[in-house]
């Protein structure tokens, strides 16, 4: 064998070690892809993703499927190459996902927190929708608050020192006619208990009077049954909000949604029912597509995306408000034609 042969030869074995070895470098990207898409109507293993207690559920046929975005860390070449040729994989820079100074746990427990924040607001806007009345809620109890271990959030205030707690101005009105040092009895209701509690008032910052150190909205509650939403450890972030409102809705409300359809979406929701913007509209679209959906709800705010990568098969409708989407759902299935993205 000639030394030029010899030569080539041990060249192209190098540049092949070096390629294999190359495509094995870790690159400082992270791999999207539709994540799971999951049916807010049903169960994950032998627990309802929505469960009422207190009252019967309507019968469910149809699908109303929250929508999820999966994320693959630590890449090397090879896979960031084969995700930047796939037509179901975005290849992001890895900080767009784990922002620089911020751990992953620290990531994950703020997802966490949104997606716990997104439940609450999915019961809030619900209600809200259903023309529960509203009444006046503690949120949260401020630093150094005076009535620490004896009021907490969710605790809805029915009466103070026996006078009705009907509006947060009447409530204000009531604290302020009382002087700080005031001990006061507080009636309250905490999921179907009522309580007592005596508050020593404190003093308010930005009015004359005492203050009890709780932070209150005004939020829709039903007193004669509880919602609970379960899915699991897997899902994180406040994207599912929508879908999760209008599983309660199908539950509990007064005419169903789906008429047996398969419907899936996305969007953030805030307790008063307006539907937010969320990330990975095209890749949650493929995601609920490949798994059967015909309808997809669209936050306004990502139509613009969307319509640019609608999946083949799948009819885009676009949502402002829960309100907006029930309208729409009870439309399709009447035949009328809702807001398009």
């Amino acid at each position: 064998m000639s030394r030029r042969v010899v030569t080539m030869s041990v060249g192209a074995a190098m540049l092949l070690v070096l390629g294999v070895l190359g495509a094995q470098l870790p690159v400082p990207y992270a791999a999207l892809g539709p994540g799971p898409t999951l049916n807010t109507l049903g169960s994950v293993g032998n627990q309802e993703i929505v469960s009422i207690d207190g009252r019967a559920s309507n019968k469910t046929a149809g699908h109303l499927n929250l929508t999820t975005v999966s994320v693959q860390d630590h890449l090397d070449l090879l896979t960031a190459v084969r995700g930047w040729l796939a037509a179901d994989v975005a290849v992001v820079p890895r900080e767009e996902i784990y922002p620089p100074g911020r751990s992953e746990a620290q990531i994950e427990r703020e997802n966490s927190r949104e997606f716990s924040q997104s439940q609450s607001n999915a019961v809030l806007a619900a209600l809200g929708e259903l023309n529960y009345p509203k009444r006046v809620v503690v949120q949260g109890l401020v630093e150094g608050s005076a009535s620490r271990d004896k009021l907490r959030a969710g605790d809805v205030l029915v009466r103070l020192d026996g006078t009705a707690v009907a509006t947060l101005e009447g409530l204000q009105a009531q604290l302020t006619a009382l002087a700080p040092g005031t001990a006061v009895a507080v009636d309250y209701l905490r999921g179907h208990a009522t309580g007592r509690a005596t508050v020593t008032l404190g003093r308010a910052k930005e009015r004359a009077g005492g203050a009890l150190g709780v932070l209150v909205e005004m939020n829709p509650v039903a007193t004669d049954f509880t919602v609970s939403i379960k899915v699991g450890e897997q899902i994180g972030g406040p994207s599912a909000g929508l879908m999760f409102a209008l599983g309660i809705l199908e539950k509990i409300g007064p005419q169903e949604l789906t008429g047996g359809a398969f419907i899936a979406g996305t969007g953030t929701i805030d307790s008063d029912g307006k539907v937010g913007p969320i990330g990975g509209i095209p890749l949650k679209m493929i995601g609920a597509r490949d798994k059967g959906a015909t309808v997809f709800l669209v936050p306004a705010a990502n139509c613009d995306e969307a319509s640019r990568t609608t999946p083949a098969g799948l009819r885009l409708v676009r949502v402002d408000t829960l309100h907006g989407a029930v309208v729409a759902l009870r439309g399709l299935q009447a035949g009328v034609t809702p807001p398009a993205c």
